[in-house]
């Protein structure tokens, strides 16, 4: 097939409006028949509200303008229409039973039958071939909770190709894959690719776009700045185009400057609650001191967050080692603890364990600090309220009102509420577990810009990250992990690539 050959998706002047807002304003885009087409823009630019039309989750008459499939004008009324037509949407949020096997999931809901009864020989028959065209080599009897996250997204894939798919829309889907899944699946969409099927991948991450994509469109504030092959692009052009202005460096100049040691962790060792024969943290020691950001890298395994969750009092059994806050030995068993004692923990799954995504932006910032904001029984509604506006605008989340749901929000908006509600605590430890996750690269500055300014205030900050680069740029010294214990502990100076890899990947004394 020859790419680029004809126009399969033709996007032409929609308009979609909700209350307070409008989410895309004249949007006009194609998509070529067997190509990959990139799509990005910040948090909050359309990209999800423009692929749910696509999808028919945003049905026609909802919005203005119009869509043309294969030279046809489409108006779906729904997901069933969309997917008649061939257009199949992989969620950033995996939808699988993983309580099911691997066919199950499948044909979940199209289970092939004779007689009204499931034709088994037919189901496994039929997996296979689907596994085998997104590149997973597991049995189709597996059952998907016992299969790791880059796997559970081949399921999905599987799972879109069934049936006649023309179009195959990807919304980040490596945010939680490790290297060798990622090149895993970049292989497969190449594969599919050749096979005729069209895709639209959207990521935040632009080496992905620029090794993957064909062509590559940027959203911003709900219009469409333009679309170019991606071999005519460069990546600060991008980032130029996706924030309005030229690039000015991935990190924020460090104004912090280190202090006295504020906290202190001596032998921390933590079971696994899943096996109380097995280690998930086993002898860390560290130290962070005010007006400093440590850095905490490793692989995917390397124990990371348990490390967080297990000093917050969230995680673990018989923890035991020291916890030191200004010299003075503190035990922390549960949250409640820890906030008393001034520390805070941004949770790296932000929609199950750091929000409540149905409840409101006041709800969720205050949730931590009510004893603060109440007066006996009672919230203080008027202090609740004033303190909520102070933080909505110190850190510029996007929301058309406080009282909007946090699932409304942009991904990067509800990592910022995220963060706000633990900053109402005023904390003097604040640990933020993959805080970029997720986030576009304009988000992703003026967090970065809210680290240096917090630990430029005398806060201690600890930041775990998978995102390499990240590490480098923000730390002033970098923890490395490795199976949950501690590799070394690297000074920025001599920090490279290289050294916390080999750290991360072999264990102390091989870096």
């Amino acid at each position: 097939m020859q790419i680029g050959s004809s126009t399969l998706l033709d996007i032409r002047n929609v308009t979609k409006d909700f209350p307070g807002t409008r989410a895309l304003d004249n949007v006009s885009m194609e998509v070529k028949e067997g190509e990959i087409h990139g799509l990005c823009g910040e948090n909050g630019a359309g990209k999800s509200t423009l692929m749910k039309i696509l999808s028919g989750s945003h049905p026609y008459g909802t919005y203005e303008g119009q869509v043309f499939f294969q030279g046809e004008p489409v108006r779906f009324a729904g997901i069933r229409d969309s997917e008649a037509r061939g257009i199949r949407i992989i969620h950033q949020e995996l939808a699988l039973v993983k309580q099911m096997t691997v066919a199950e999931n499948i044909f979940l809901g199209a289970e092939p039958a004779k007689h009204g009864i499931v034709d088994e020989m037919r189901l496994y028959s039929d997996t296979r071939e689907l596994l085998g065209r997104s590149g997973l080599n597991v049995p189709g009897t597996a059952l998907v909770g016992t299969l790791g996250v880059g796997q559970q997204q081949m399921v999905e894939i599987a799972k879109a190709l069934r049936g006649h798919v023309r179009l195959l829309i990807l919304d980040e889907p490596t945010s939680a894959l490790n290297d060798a899944e990622v090149e895993n699946l970049m292989q497969t969409l190449r594969e599919l690719k050749h096979s005729g099927v069209t895709c639209i991948y959207i990521s935040h991450k632009l080496r992905e776009l620029f090794d993957i994509a064909d062509h590559i469109t940027v959203l911003r504030d709900g219009r469409c700045i333009g679309t170019a092959a991606t071999c005519d692009l460069t990546e600060d052009e991008v980032i130029a185009m996706m924030v309005g202005r030229a690039p000015t460096g991935r990190f924020p100049p460090r104004t912090r400057q280190a202090g006295k040691v504020m906290f202190s962790v001596r032998n921390w060792t933590v079971r696994n609650p899943e096996n109380r024969d097995l280690y998930a943290v086993r002898n860390i020691s560290f130290d962070v001191r005010a007006g400093e950001i440590l850095g905490i890298s490793g692989l995917m395994g390397s124990g990371r967050t348990e490390l967080l969750q297990s000093l917050f009092g969230e995680y673990g059994l018989q923890p035991s080692g020291e916890l030191m806050i200004d010299g003075k030995r503190h035990k922390v068993n549960s949250s409640r603890d820890a906030i008393a004692l001034g520390m805070g923990l941004v949770t790296e799954d932000r929609k199950n364990t750091g929000l409540i995504p149905m409840h409101s932006v006041t709800h969720n910032m205050t949730l931590p600090s009510l004893p603060n904001l109440s007066n006996g029984p009672m919230v203080d509604t008027s202090l609740e309220l004033a303190s909520t506006l102070g933080l909505v605008k110190e850190l510029n989340i996007r929301a058309p009102s406080i009282e909007s749901r946090v699932e409304t929000l942009s991904g990067g908006n509800q990592q910022k509420v995220s963060i706000a509600k633990w900053l109402m605590t005023n904390p003097r430890i604040l640990m933020l577990d993959e805080p970029t996750r997720g986030i576009d690269v304009g988000t992703k500055y003026q967090i970065y810009e809210l680290m240096d300014e917090l630990a430029a205030d005398g806060m201690a900050i600890i930041m775990a990250s998978s995102d390499l680069p990240e590490i480098l740029g923000m730390s002033d010294r970098i923890l490395v992990m490795h199976a949950g214990t501690m590799a070394g502990i690297v000074e920025s100076e001599a920090a490279n690539p290289e050294l916390i890899m080999s750290l991360a990947a072999m264990g102390a004394g091989r870096g």
